[in-house]
């Protein structure tokens, strides 16, 4: 058989599969939506009993992708089943970062993954945020219970323990500075996420910015990975301590590392990372290719190995439940949070954790990406005449725009340096943009306030049609001049229509001298936020695709302060911008 043939083969299986498990999981698990991600929680067990005699005519192949930390494990536990008698299974487990995992299926480029298997829930909504960000379709999950978890610890040296014994080591202590601990990048790493939101809960309600300071401070000293705050803890002052997974100090150890690590558990308790199988669904693709009602075709070759491939992940995903001790072996607690561990550095009965809740973990992670970026930004803001136009809030899309940049810029640290430009048609002679703003330091008080006064200057700046391509390859051109290899150099366009000047550029002009200014070691990244219904979204998505950049989209105007953060924070659409 061709490869064009097995992939067309798979295909089929996929979306009976799916109207499958579709119908099955409607009548036999209790759903409930996550942040309106499209994921559902499935008991699972419904599979097999379903087809039972269908017949292994030859090995189902099933594709299954897990965090690094936990792949080996799935890999030798899976290659196992794979062997065992009656088994009719051939899988292959992927190691990729889950933040990676989730940008990938939010652009819909990860269409073969049979399962997905993260170091947190947080992922999924993450996920599906991005994708409704990006204009996309939400991907469809069954998110089924956690196969392994380990608790969010503080990792010192063993033979510099005694150093922070006497300290209090709590998350309320590290909010207020009574320690030094290196928090890895949360972009990466779940366990800070888990961190700043235990840090998060017990931040003072009167004191708003609290909690932020503490994130810049932890910024300043930010390793980009577990691995690198392992090794910086090597080397670092007695008394400091790095963020990470119980799981994370007993691999360390087990590697037979020549600095030792021990676990120290918060004092005012924990979260725990936890490991969900989910399996990946396609209602889209289900609605678009299958008919109303195909039951009467049960029992074709297909029907069989649908079921077949359907009985097999599941047979696959019982495994992973059952096999406690292999994960125990790899540093690992149940998925239910318990067992006991024999690893050098943790304790070996399990601690209680506290529940998290993903939803205010990706608002954190929000936040974060706004905070740590160091970069240049030339924001470019659409003032043509239909950003006057009313939205469902009663409010205009310009007075949306207003709040939305106020509050994005609010959270920017004196890292960031910025400028700004406004564009319609002819609105300086002949040319379609005007700079209100230099592209300067933030942390300059009066650039700050030049910025604040551009802002709140828009409202009264409405008029014209709306001048996109110019504008585009004008800012380009600029940021290409002024760059900064030191910095992030990037342009931000917010517009709320489509190109129309009919004295300008058109779009394919624009493509081509974008790929003629186009320079490797100078990247200059167009990111794209659209507001409102009116904008065009395939424009955009080919400015973005020619500089490297992204094309955010706020379909609901009053949806666009969370769209915003999301597109500055660029790492969120990552490997795929």
């Amino acid at each position: 058989m061709s490869r064009q043939s097995e992939r067309a083969e798979r295909a089929a299986i996929r979306r009976r599969r799916r109207r499958l498990m579709a119908a099955v999981g409607a009548a036999t698990v209790v759903v409930a939506l996550v942040g309106g991600a499209g994921v559902a929680w499935a008991s699972g067990g419904f599979d097999s009993w379903m087809h039972p005699e269908v017949p292994c005519t030859k090995p189902v192949e099933l594709t299954v992708v897990a965090d690094p930390a936990i792949a080996a494990t799935v890999e030798a536990v899976a290659a196992d089943h794979d062997a065992a008698e009656g088994s009719c299974s051939r899988t292959e487990v992927v190691a990729q970062a889950s933040a990676d995992t989730a940008a990938m299926l939010a652009s819909g480029n990860a269409s073969e993954l049979d399962a997905w298997i993260p170091d947190s829930p947080v992922w999924l909504v993450r996920m599906s945020g991005i994708a409704r960000s990006l204009g996309r379709p939400v991907p469809d999950l069954a998110l089924e219970r956690s196969i392994a978890s380990s608790p969010v610890v503080f990792a010192a040296r063993a033979d510099r323990s005694d150093a922070v014994g006497d300290e209090d080591l709590s998350w309320n202590a590290l909010l207020n500075d009574g320690f030094s601990a290196l928090l890895p990048d949360p972009e990466a790493s779940s366990a800070s996420l888990s961190a700043l939101q235990a840090m998060e809960r017990r931040a003072d309600i009167g004191s708003p910015r609290q909690f932020q300071q503490a994130m810049i401070e932890l910024n300043d000293t930010m390793p980009a990975s577990v691995e690198e705050a392992f090794d910086a803890l090597a080397d670092g002052a007695d008394g400091t301590v790095a963020i990470a997974s119980e799981q994370q100090i007993a691999r360390h150890n087990r590697e037979g590392a020549s600095t030792p690590l021990v676990a120290l558990y918060p004092a005012d308790g924990t979260l725990a990372l936890t490991y969900p199988f989910l399996r990946v669904l396609d209602e889209s693709e289900l609605a678009k290719n299958l008919p109303a009602d195909d039951a009467e075709a049960d029992d074709t070759p297909e029907a069989r190995a649908v079921a077949l491939h359907a009985r097999e992940l599941d047979a696959l995903k019982l495994a992973l439940w059952s096999a406690k001790d292999a994960f125990a072996a790899d540093g690992f607690r149940d998925g239910t949070g318990s067992g006991t561990l024999e690893q050098e550095g943790v304790l070996a009965e399990a601690v209680a954790v506290d529940a998290s809740a993903a939803g205010a973990q990706v608002a954190i992670l929000r936040t974060w990406g706004v905070l740590s970026l160091r970069s240049r930004i030339l924001s470019v803001i659409d003032v043509s005449g239909s950003m006057e136009e009313p939205t469902v809030t009663g409010l205009r899309r310009i007075d949306l725009l207003t709040q939305a940049a106020t509050k994005t810029l609010s959270q920017f640290s004196g890292d960031v340096d910025l400028g700004m430009w406004i564009f319609s048609t002819a609105r300086a002679g002949d040319r379609d943009w005007e700079s209100l703003a230099p592209v300067q330091s933030l942390g300059d008080d009066e650039q700050r306030a030049r910025i604040d006064t551009a802002i709140a200057s828009l409202p009264g700046r409405l008029g014209g049609a709306t001048g996109l391509y110019d504008t585009v390859l004008a800012a380009v051109a600029q940021m290409r001049t002024t760059y900064d290899a030191d910095r992030v150099n990037s342009v931000l366009l917010l517009t709320d229509g489509r190109n129309e000047d009919e004295n300008g550029i058109s779009l394919e002009t624009l493509l081509d001298k974008l790929a003629k200014l186009d320079d490797p070691a100078k990247p200059v990244p167009v990111v794209l936020v659209g507001i409102g219904p009116d904008t065009d979204v395939q424009a955009m998505r080919a400015i973005a695709k020619a500089t490297g950049g992204a094309a955010y989209s706020a379909a609901k105007p009053q949806d666009l302060s969370t769209v915003l953060t999301d597109a500055l924070s660029q790492r969120a659409c990552r490997p795929n911008c």
